[in-house]
């Protein structure tokens, strides 16, 4: 099938943490046989930190932040198969769900799909006249990569068909274990952009964690903390490209992910963040969410904080072996049960049914 993606954006990471979400999916969907057209604006300085070309399994075609412009992507939505909004492209994002989804044939497939769900639904669940509320009826799936039942049941309770959540995942291609690289050296690294709905959880666990542990070496890598208050042993590195994410997870004692307000509120949302790490084989330290128990086993294969004071207990109790079984029993959960390719086979069999269903009607263009 030949499906029409409409993201934030397939080439670059920066400012945009579902980069590596959409490259493993729709990379697995490409090998399946479907043909990738991936559409992104050109804004916030993606184009100019580009942490890939343009990829032999998609077409990208990058855009001009203009209405001009978006009127001709948003046309193109009329060759698809399969029609995808992405949550989160950060312009026109009201026009796009709205004239894709207009543009699209009878028969095509039609998706919301959200990188975001507790922060989408906290938006438009008080706006009924939302773009995203007057089309979300039509729509044959909205897709999530996170939330569970809470999130399933919010969607659907306002209007949506099918609501099913394709969680985060592994491409093993690409995050996987390395040398470690006196760069990253750390006691704990954390991996994140600044951003309003994480920065008093950062606050709490991260930074307070660094404040009680003055001896330690702590990196904050992500973009937005250069002029943010910390402990003089936490050491700012900026925008860390995907490039580096595999020698920046395995070259500290321990690798921090610490969810969003929403997601944390929502549970069963494991952070990109999350696979990347345990993908390279790091000791995974996460925040406490519900679900967390569905992709890995606390004690086992990650560590559970619930607070600043128990993060920094963890730190003084780990030894470099401990570390090293935890990151060993996590990439092995991870080998087996959440990859891409098993993500990939679910959506394929989602679109190919529906695809079915759909011929089966005798609906036509």
């Amino acid at each position: 099938m030949r499906i029409a993606f409409y993201g934030s954006s397939l080439l670059s990471s920066y400012w945009n943490g579902a980069a590596t979400y959409y490259r493993g999916l729709l990379r697995d969907l490409a090998a399946r046989g479907h043909e990738i057209i991936f559409y992104e604006p050109d804004a916030f300085g993606r184009q100019q930190h580009r942490d890939i070309e343009p990829p032999p399994w998609a077409e990208v075609r990058v855009y001009p932040a203009t209405t001009d412009a978006l009127r001709e992507v948003m046309a193109e939505a009329a060759l698809a198969d399969v029609v995808v909004k992405a949550s989160g492209v950060g312009v026109f994002d009201d026009e796009l769900v709205e004239g894709v989804m207009a543009a699209a044939r009878p028969d095509a497939i039609r998706i919301f799909w959200d990188v975001d769900a507790p922060a989408t639904l906290a938006e438009i669940g008080d706006a009924p006249d939302h773009a995203l509320r007057r089309v979300l009826s039509s729509l044959d799936f909205v897709l999530t990569y996170g939330g569970g039942p809470p999130v399933i049941a919010a969607y659907e309770g306002l209007g949506a068909r099918r609501c099913i959540p394709i969680y985060n995942a592994l491409d093993p291609e690409t995050h996987h274990p390395v040398p470690a690289d006196p760069r990253f050296a750390a006691d704990l690294s954390f991996l994140a952009n600044r951003l309003p709905d994480r920065e008093a959880r950062v606050e709490r666990f991260f930074l307070d964690a660094a404040a009680r542990l003055p001896d330690r070496r702590f990196l904050l890598g992500g973009n937005g903390w250069d002029d943010k208050p910390m402990p003089g042993n936490v050491q700012r590195i900026g925008h860390v490209g995907t490039r580096d994410h595999n020698a920046f997870n395995t070259s500290s004692l321990a690798v921090l992910n610490i969810a969003r307000d929403s997601m944390a509120l929502t549970g069963y949302s494991p952070a990109t963040r999350v696979f990347e790490a345990a993908g390279a084989g790091a000791c995974l330290i996460t925040d406490a969410w519900v679900g967390l128990e569905l992709f890995l086993k606390e004690g086992e294969e990650v560590l559970v904080a619930r607070d600043g004071a128990e993060l920094a207990e963890h730190l003084r109790s780990l030894t470099p072996a401990r570390a090293k079984a935890i990151g060993e029993a996590a990439l092995s959960r991870v080998l087996a049960e959440h990859t891409y390719a098993r993500r990939g086979a679910e959506v394929d069999r989602l679109l190919r049914n529906e695809m079915a269903r759909v011929r089966a009607q005798g609906v036509t263009a």
